[in-house]
């Protein structure tokens, strides 16, 4: 947001290879109100975008300069090395640095791997970007060596990827400006991508528990009537004798009969 007056928005960077598309269905499920805005940086471009409030939170690759960003390290990708399909590299299921040896591996400007020295054979020139590198790896010039989610993004059909081993590999993480402008929705967001729950503590506040109702005194069977009340057992004013009449009147009328003389 730039602004009180202005509606809530959030901005979400990220670098190519990483697939927001699954935070963000979560996002428009349960903040419907608050739209969220997508933009594609170079891994290199990623922190300046965050400092200088581009983008409220970003996918980045490590390392970066955390100053002033904070980071959550999310997952690390598999290494490969792109080759053509016709290169015997192809058929075998993993390779290891020592065996490109001979090859040329091409180094792109904007490589995300931290090398302290590349693989194989340097190329006379390095190539400007990782798509520029896949075209030379389909002309022949040499292999790549990137993050699997790269060999995916830039797939070609006269092309293939094997995994490589004793190379660096590639961490995705979650980054966002220290003195964040926007903190209760980046606080949303990274829920979301930990996969917190809509009625996490942490989370958006929880739909409070409703009270149980007390039982009513009158529900269930309902009470006989104690003894001694109107209604009540026989021997008791208004009471019903069992065959009929009142207990007392018949009583009465059996004192006032008259004796027959013998």
């Amino acid at each position: 947001m730039t602004g009180s007056e202005d509606p809530p928005s959030f901005r979400l960077a990220y670098v190519p290879g990483v697939t927001p598309s699954k935070w963000v269905r979560i996002w428009n499920e349960r903040l419907p109100d608050v739209p969220l805005t997508l933009s594609t940086v170079t891994a290199a471009e990623a922190p300046d975008v965050l400092r200088g409030r581009g983008a409220d939170a970003g996918f980045v690759r490590l390392p970066i300069d955390r100053t002033d960003l904070s980071a959550i390290p999310l997952y690390t990708e598999t290494t490969v090395v792109v080759v053509p399909k016709d290169h015997l590299v192809a058929a075998v299921e993993e390779v290891s640095a020592e065996e490109l040896a001979d090859e040329i591996v091409l180094h792109p400007l904007d490589d995300t791997l931290d090398w302290e020295r590349p693989p194989g054979r340097p190329a006379l020139e390095r190539p400007a970007t990782t798509e520029d590198a896949i075209e030379l790896v389909a002309a022949g010039v040499g292999l790549l060596v990137v993050p699997q989610s790269l060999a995916r993004l830039y797939h070609r059909k006269d092309l293939t990827y094997r995994t490589i081993t004793g190379v660096p590999e590639s961490r995705v993480a979650l980054s966002w400006p220290e003195e964040e402008t926007t903190p209760d929705l980046v606080e949303e967001f990274i829920g979301i991508v930990r996969g917190r729950t809509v009625n996490s503590s942490r989370g958006r506040t929880p739909t409070p528990p409703q009270p149980k109702q007390k039982r009513s005194d009158t529900g269930g069977a309902q009470r006989k009537p104690a003894e001694g009340k109107a209604g009540g057992k026989a021997g008791k004013p208004g009471a019903k004798n069992p065959r009929g009449g009142s207990g007392a009147a018949k009583g009465a009328a059996k004192r006032g009969k008259p004796r027959r003389r013998p």
